[in-house]
């Protein structure tokens, strides 16, 4: 599977991006991002008093001249950020759904190079089956990054996920410090809401991408059709079968569909969830440039 979504000039233009982790986050030291606590960085956020056990060279002897008091100068600290991509490696994520698979990898790419580029701690983790397998590791910086997109390319996309399974059974979700990014077509039967509570549970940010084929959108098939679900292509499995397309069923599929959409971004707007649809149809660039940076997830 070669990455044709993404190019030198793409990542030259995310070079100039970042992400918005919220300030509330903890992270670890030594990052680039701007907390609500006190630091060591050159950016002055406020004064207070001085406190007995206190950093004598950081008294500001300015305001000791007009007052005759003591108060500190305190200036914003910069945190390493935690970010993890969950990708579904399941059947309907690539194996019958021309270019999904690459389309879904691309995204994750981008939002990888956007952490690394933060001097974030980037982890890539592989949903499959009820694990969430972890083959690069922590990925800090560039190198490394891109090291993990040439294997990643090699990945197959096959058989079923449970996603619920695969992230609440992740060893290492940490604990308010940064961000979890779920990539899937969210077409499972798994509790992935359970999930999102989990991860919601351990105070991680979290955003939602549904990567969908124009196909799924809107499907132009009429007539007699066999359809044979891509997780499971037992002719005897209940979930295939043969069908005689028409009008009503279009209109129904057409409604279950808006339902079904609905229902995640419901989901994802009462848990203060980022979430973001992706169609296949339109470029990699347009999704991210557009949506990311009109949600506030990207800068």
């Amino acid at each position: 599977m070669k990455i044709t979504q993404l190019s030198d000039a793409f990542f030259k233009r995310l070079e100039t991006m970042s992400l918005n982790l919220r300030s509330r986050l903890d992270g670890y030291f030594g990052g680039k991002h701007l907390v609500k606590t006190y630091g060591q960085t050159v950016e002055f956020a406020d004064f207070r008093e001085y406190r007995l056990g206190d950093d004598i060279r950081r008294i500001d002897w300015n305001l000791y001249s007009r007052f005759e008091k003591y108060f500190l100068r305190l200036y914003t600290d910069e945190r390493q950020m935690q970010v993890q991509v969950f990708l579904d490696m399941s059947a309907s994520m690539g194996r019958v759904a021309p270019g999904k698979g690459e389309y879904a990898v691309s995204a994750a790419a981008a939002l990888g190079f956007l952490a690394v580029q933060n001097m974030d701690r980037l982890s890539m983790y592989l949903m499959r089956e009820k694990s969430a397998e972890d083959p690069f590791g922590k990925i800090v910086g560039k190198n490394a990054f891109f090291r993990a997109i040439s294997s990643l390319e090699e990945c197959e996309f096959d058989g079923d996920t449970d996603l619920y399974a695969a992230i609440t059974g992740c060893p290492d979700t940490g604990v308010n410090n940064g961000l979890t990014v779920i990539i899937s077509d969210f077409m499972t039967d798994s509790d992935w809401k359970k999930a999102v509570d989990y991860l919601l549970y351990k105070k991680r940010q979290i955003l939602l991408m549904q990567v969908m084929t124009p196909d799924e959108l809107d499907p132009a098939y009429e007539g007699r059709v066999h359809l044979l679900d891509a997780e499971s292509l037992d002719a005897a499995d209940p979930r295939n079968m043969k069908l005689r397309i028409n009008r009503n069923m279009q209109r129904a599929y057409a409604a279950a569909l808006r339902d079904f959409l609905g229902d995640i971004r419901s989901f994802a707007a009462k848990r203060d969830v980022g979430y973001l649809m992706l169609n296949t149809g339109e470029s990699i660039e347009r999704a991210l440039f557009g949506e990311l940076l009109q949600g506030g997830v990207m800068s």
